[in-house]
């Protein structure tokens, strides 16, 4: 009866044991580290260039990617989220292209390296704010090229700017808005 019930427990607790490896983790369980976040908050003011309204688009969209240093998640489509505002892989080639760098290094970078992150972030943004003319357009291209996932986006990004900014988010950069 011994025998049974230590046979038992072990089983069990084998059982325990491979349910923690085998369950995936939460995909964004690690946090940037206290460091990190004020460099990274240094990089969004950089980026802005004295724009408000760009700074706080950029940590909207900070917020809401909620990436860190050294950061890949994997996608379901093949492509992975890289580094703290989550550029997505499939932005590598373009850069590689215009910034006339190996692949391998821009992915490193936007991986590594908080202020090209950011100023990718904000490539990517403007990107869409030009080729849309729409601001919350331009933030949920930012994300995806589908529209329901865009609006969905967009929406999110705004809570998070609304929670830190204020209700009225752009109430003292209005006129400057795009410029």
């Amino acid at each position: 009866m011994i025998f049974q019930a230590s046979v038992a427990g072990r089983a069990l607790t084998s059982i325990a044991i491979l349910s923690v490896i085998l369950t995936p983790a939460p995909v964004l369980a690690k946090q940037a580290a206290p460091g990190e976040v004020a460099e990274i908050a240094r990089c969004i003011r950089v980026a802005a260039r004295g724009r408000a309204w760009l700074e706080k688009t950029l940590w909207g969209l900070r917020t809401q990617e909620a990436g860190w240093l050294g950061a890949e998640i994997a996608n379901t489509n093949g492509t992975h989220d890289l580094g703290p505002l989550q550029i997505n892989s499939s932005w590598v080639p373009k850069m590689s292209r215009l910034l006339e760098r190996p692949q391998e290094q821009i992915r490193h970078w936007l991986r590594y390296d908080p202020c090209f992150n950011v100023e990718a972030a904000r490539w990517i943004f403007l990107s869409g704010l030009e080729a849309t003319g729409d601001y919350w357009k331009a933030v949920g291209v930012y994300h995806s090229p589908t529209e329901a996932k865009q609006v969905a986006y967009a929406k999110k990004v705004a809570s998070h700017m609304r929670r830190r900014f204020g209700p009225d988010v752009f109430a003292a950069s209005r006129g400057n808005l795009v410029r």
